[in-house]
């Protein structure tokens, strides 16, 4: 087993401003740009992450952060009024929310996607 004493997420993005502004505004979570240029992240629940710039970067093809919400609907309607657009995959049996309704079905959590300034995938998703 790996001994640590703490761990962390990180992902890139081509804008750190863009990104502060929209995981500390949009999001309201509370970000702090270090001396080293890489924005900390504390997401809900305290858990740290980092974003740091990078030129050449090609947003993620997979989920990079899913947020846990107790109501999947006020969750997307705060969302949308903070001016983030929800994803939709051709395929996907989302609702006109944009909102994959897998509890219903049997078949998962109820999720909705959408993208940070960057093109990195995160999620919002109920149990």
């Amino acid at each position: 087993m790996l001994t640590t004493g703490n761990s962390f997420s990180g992902f890139s993005v081509d804008d750190i401003e863009a990104a502060r502004v929209f995981y500390g505004e949009s999001l309201g979570f509370a970000v702090k740009l270090n001396d080293m240029g890489i924005l900390e992240i504390t997401l809900p629940g305290g858990a740290p992450s980092i974003a740091y710039q990078k030129n050449d970067h090609a947003p993620a093809t997979f989920t990079v952060l899913n947020f846990e919400v107790d109501d999947i609907d006020r969750a997307v309607d705060e969302l949308v009024a903070a001016g983030v657009t929800l994803e939709r995959y051709e395929g996907m049996p989302q609702d006109d929310k944009g909102v994959l309704r897998g509890k219903a079905q049997n078949r998962g959590p109820d999720i909705a996607w959408f993208l940070d300034p960057a093109g990195n995938i995160l999620s919002v998703l109920s149990n």
